[in-house]
């Protein structure tokens, strides 16, 4: 579980990287308007379909409908406004979200193993952290 987590952070970070170089565009105001509405339209969609959950699958279906529109929204302002300090925002957000979807699916798990999946999480988004540090 550990490995996996660790994996799909990295690769999630790795490809979140790639994205962001890649969204140097600038947009008009009408543009980013438009993509905003449709962030916020594609996060009350996700967060209707989680209440069909039960449990903490809808508290993880929940954390990660509004990750991803935290992300998208981040990604959307670097899009709108490209500065170092708006890319760097979009990978602190994602870290961020990364760490709270992991935090939340943790809760599936009891006693020590949960502690330990915490614990791995905090480490991840740490290191996630770290090297975003290391960028400025």
């Amino acid at each position: 579980m550990t490995k996996t987590l660790h994996t799909l952070t990295a690769v999630a970070l790795c490809a979140a990287s790639a994205f962001a170089a890649a969204q140097t565009a600038t947009m008009n105001k009408a543009e980013y308007d438009a993509a905003k509405d449709r962030i916020e339209l594609k996060y009350k969609n996700a967060k209707k379909a989680c209440d069909a959950m039960k449990d903490n699958a809808k508290d993880v279906c929940e954390v990660d409908a509004k990750g991803t529109e935290k992300v998208e929204k981040a990604q959307l302002e670097a899009k709108y406004k490209a500065t170092p300090g708006n890319e760097r925002k979009v990978e602190e957000v994602k870290a961020d979200t990364a760490y709270d979807l992991a935090k939340e699916k943790c809760e599936d798990q009891a006693g020590d193993a949960q502690k330990v999946c915490k614990a791995d999480a905090k480490a991840v988004h740490e290191r996630a952290k770290d090297t975003l540090k290391g960028k400025a």
